[in-house]
């Protein structure tokens, strides 16, 4: 007796088209970043965080599917759920969360409980939070191993006096450039955590490459002190290329790869 023949639902459709919209996007993104490092004459490429913020838990198991190594969440309230959604659909195969939005020390024992990467480290009090809580869920979790934290300092690169900005720009957050080497090695000697380098946000109105570029410069003083502390996390879907230039280890990219946002609430 033949098996009725299954036919494909219009759930299924769907399904299927937002996975080949997703991965045009990623392709496109691929190729942006590839051509960017070659007309920067860099034999390397930066490695690419997709930034998957409102958008479903579904989509970061396309993502992985598409090889994605590391996905990026703003809000922690957000991030949980769909964090651990994709750790039940894929287990072990989940791509690395890294944490880049502004972290309230409340919300430390939550992020250290599916973060690999905190980008958004600002202050020494951040620090100590997330390191009380790594080492509070290994002694609560001995049968687990519980790898080290990476940080990475995010620092407001914007030299401009809050009067001479644009009415209406904000300051993107980040740590002042001179308070950088005390909180690098504040992070640096915190039991559970490890330094991984710098990170910033272009600020608005200003060229975005001599921001980079200045980050750029503080990575190369951090690294006189902590040589394996190279991650420069710069760049988004409007200003790869100039990250790239300036010397981008990571760049983080999200409309350009799943495309606009939902409407969120």
């Amino acid at each position: 007796m033949s098996t009725p023949e299954q036919h494909p639902t219009p759930d299924d459709a769907a399904a299927e088209a937002r996975t080949r919209e997703i991965a045009a996007g990623l392709a496109a993104v691929r190729e942006r970043i590839a051509r960017a490092a070659r007309e920067a004459g860099r034999a390397d490429e930066p490695a690419l965080v997709v930034v998957t913020k409102t958008h479903p838990a579904e989509d970061v198991v396309r993502l992985a599917g598409l090889g994605v190594a590391a996905v990026g969440e703003n809000r922690d309230q957000e991030a949980r759920p769909k964090a651990a959604a994709v750790a039940e659909a894929l287990g072990d195969a989940a791509p690395r969360w890294h944490f880049i939005g502004q972290l309230q020390t409340n919300k430390a024992k939550h992020a250290v409980r599916y973060a690999s990467v905190v980008e958004s480290v600002d202050r020494p009090e951040l620090a100590e939070a997330l390191s009380r809580a790594l080492v509070l869920r290994r002694e609560r979790e001995p049968g687990v191993e519980v790898p080290d934290l990476e940080c990475l300092v995010q620092v407001d690169v914007d030299d401009r006096a809050d009067e001479d900005r644009p009415e209406g720009i904000g300051p993107r957050g980040g740590a002042a450039p001179e308070d950088v080497p005390a909180l690098a090695a504040a992070i640096a000697a915190l039991p559970g955590l490890r330094l991984g380098g710098l990170m910033c946000v272009a600020p608005r109105g200003l060229d975005p490459e001599a921001s980079f570029r200045r980050l750029a410069a503080l990575g190369e003083e951090l690294r006189r002190a902590h040589p394996d502390a190279s991650t420069l996390s710069m760049g988004m879907s409007a200003d790869l290329e100039a990250a790239v230039r300036a010397g981008a280890t990571q760049v983080r990219i999200g409309s350009d790869v799943l495309g606009a946002r939902p409407a969120v609430g």
